[in-house]
């Protein structure tokens, strides 16, 4: 069976710092299908308007996308305590990042079809601080660059 090697848009947003007005037109205005929440915590009050018992109503309501979790792709608590406390480096961050979604096997076990416009979500603002850039640049490297990934901001 051949596979098809068509590129997939895919793109990736962090809800704080944005208001729940800037954060929805921004999904739909990059006509974003399916948000796939890769947050480790998405039930946090600090979560607001992108809580997940909330998220799936609102877009499917104001954006006419669908809501589905990625634990996979989330990283372990311990991983960011240690990097959000300042013992990890950006770069080691990275690395043992890429370490753990390697031994979750996320490439072989995630289907590439689910990302087809796709938002990655999590709170970050920007992707440079964020897991985010590093699953979709993991992906991207093992999905032979299929992805065409834009970071809304």
């Amino acid at each position: 069976m051949k596979r098809d090697k068509s590129v997939v848009q895919v793109a990736s947003i962090g809800f704080t710092g944005k208001s729940a007005q800037k954060f929805f037109d921004l999904l739909k205005g990059a006509q974003v299908r399916t948000v796939l929440d890769i947050r480790l915590n998405n039930t946090s009050q600090l979560a607001g308007f992108a809580k997940r018992q909330d998220l799936p109503y609102f877009l499917e309501h104001l954006c006419n996308a669908a809501y589905v979790e990625v634990p996979e792709l989330a990283p372990e608590p311990d991983l960011l305590k240690r990097y959000q406390g300042k013992q990890l480096s950006w770069e080691n961050f990275r690395e043992e990042y890429f370490d753990l979604i390697s031994r979750r096997r996320v490439e072989s076990n995630l289907d590439i079809a689910l990302f087809e416009s796709g938002c990655l979500l999590c709170s970050e603002h920007l992707p440079h601080h964020c897991h985010r850039m590093f699953a979709l640049e993991y992906l991207n490297q093992h999905w032979n660059s299929r992805l065409s990934i834009t970071h809304l901001t």
